[in-house]
């Protein structure tokens, strides 16, 4: 009997300290998505041979033939330079396959690549796997070359096509739309049936999150520069979306108390192009461009998907690679000792603030800070205030945290330091709070 009273002492102190969530949250497979926060975006097709950003659907299949294709030359980059994963345009607007559908005759399977006999989903589904990369899609729903687009029987060849993505590559971790539509040079327009499209690709990836304008897992940030909002809410009213959603600065934001948990994701390219061009190979994004589009995205609680586009030999460039690892060596140095390790300070969580002593006075310049998004996106304004002369002074005022929120500031000296909730929606639950003398000025 005592034991029983013990057991439901304890359920019912756990249940006490839980906290209650507050408006919309993230699901489980949401949850796993944010702690991505970095991915590679891969655009490869015709286009990478024939200098285009926007293929006609009238090109060649011969033009496909890369001569040196390494999709684990592709994951080995992406795993050194600090990515989770791969998102690779299985299809994109030309029509073109990456991967030999039944349901098409644009495809690699007409291509001199292999004799016919290539796939380039499925190596890049065994190189994901070698070196423990998550893989996601995307298949443009807009085909310029496929003879029933602009017809109703379009929706499910494409439904078709989606099936042979979601069930032959292993398990995804997205599934990437856009709104593209043929309202352009030839004319014809699809009724998207995306109720269709989504329940496709729930049945057969129920874990895969969907990204497009309209979510309705992850949201497009609204511009192709990588940058999120400087108040960035993970929650939207998710009934205004629609696909081409033509409110950029709504995405980019988001609402404060959102009906969905719908976060954003920032999709940019490393070069001006999202396809390969050799007039760019000079153009390439520097380290420090990157990271401050890194600050910008993942530092405002959004996810960054950083586009390589992989060259005609099908390799990702020297130039790319050697950016990319710049941005690594960066990033690492930047974030490499975290002044609150463990035993080096004291905390104390207030109501409204985290108040944190050092052991001993120390030089930092950037906090990071974290909510507990299980329960819910809920603080609006903090500042960061360090102790001088016994007084508490301001050093940096921001908005929304969510999952992760970097705030840079100039240079101080102090042993104590205090993250203040200003503005909060419920009761704030921070999870996580970092501090570091960064190479930032």
């Amino acid at each position: 009997m005592r034991k029983i009273l013990f057991l439901c002492l304890l359920a019912s102190i756990s249940m006490a300290q839980t906290p209650k969530p507050y408006g919309a949250t993230p699901s489980a497979d949401q949850l796993k998505w944010h702690k991505m926060e970095y991915y590679a975006f891969v655009h490869f097709g015709p286009n990478s041979f024939t200098d285009k950003e926007w293929g006609d659907g009238t090109e060649k299949e011969e033009v496909f033939n890369p001569t040196q294709l390494d999709c684990r030359q592709w994951a080995r980059i992406a795993k050194a330079a600090g990515m989770k994963g791969i998102i690779i345009t299985a299809k994109h607007h030309d029509g073109f396959a990456l991967y030999p559908s039944k349901y098409s005759t644009h495809t690699v399977r007409e291509s001199k690549w292999k004799d016919g006999k290539g796939d380039v989903l499925k190596e890049l589904s065994a190189a994901c796997k070698e070196y423990g990369l998550k893989m996601g899609i995307y298949i443009s729903p807009w085909d310029r070359n496929h003879p029933t687009y602009g017809t109703p029987e379009y929706n499910q060849v494409y439904v078709n096509m989606l099936k042979e993505v979601t069930t032959q590559y292993g398990d995804l971790f997205e599934v990437w739309f856009d709104g593209a539509n043929g309202e352009g040079p030839n004319g014809k327009k699809q009724v998207y049936d995306f109720p269709l499209f989504n329940k496709t690709v729930k049945t057969y990836q129920p874990h895969a999150l969907i990204f497009s304008d309209a979510g309705p897992d992850i949201r497009w940030v609204g511009n192709e520069r990588g940058f999120a909002g400087e108040t960035c809410w993970s929650t939207i009213n998710g009934a205004q979306l629609f696909p081409a959603y033509d409110k950029p600065k709504h995405l980019n934001v988001g609402d404060e108390n959102g009906t969905h948990w719908i976060p954003a994701e920032c999709d940019v390219s490393i070069r001006p192009g999202w396809f390969y061009h050799k007039n760019e190979d000079d153009k390439v994004k520097s380290a420090a461009a990157l990271m401050d589009i890194y600050n910008k995205s993942v530092g405002r609680g959004a996810n960054l998907l950083l586009n390589l586009p992989v060259d005609g030999r099908g390799l990702v460039h020297e130039n790319d690679e050697k950016s990319l690892m710049e941005f690594k060596k960066m990033r690492d140095e930047y974030f490499r000792k975290n002044l609150l390790a463990k035993g080096t300070f004291t905390k104390t969580a207030g109501e409204n603030s985290v108040d944190i002593k050092l052991n001993k006075a120390q030089s930092f310049n950037c906090l990071v800070v974290q909510e507990d998004i299980r329960y819910g996106q809920r603080v609006s304004q903090f500042t960061v205030q360090v102790k001088e002369n016994n007084e508490w002074k301001t050093v940096a005022t921001a908005t929304t945290i969510g999952n992760k929120r970097i705030v840079y500031f100039p240079r101080v000296n102090s042993k104590e330091v205090r993250v203040a909730i200003q503005g909060t929606l419920a009761k704030p639950l921070i999870a996580n709070v970092e501090l570091y003398d960064t190479p930032a000025n």
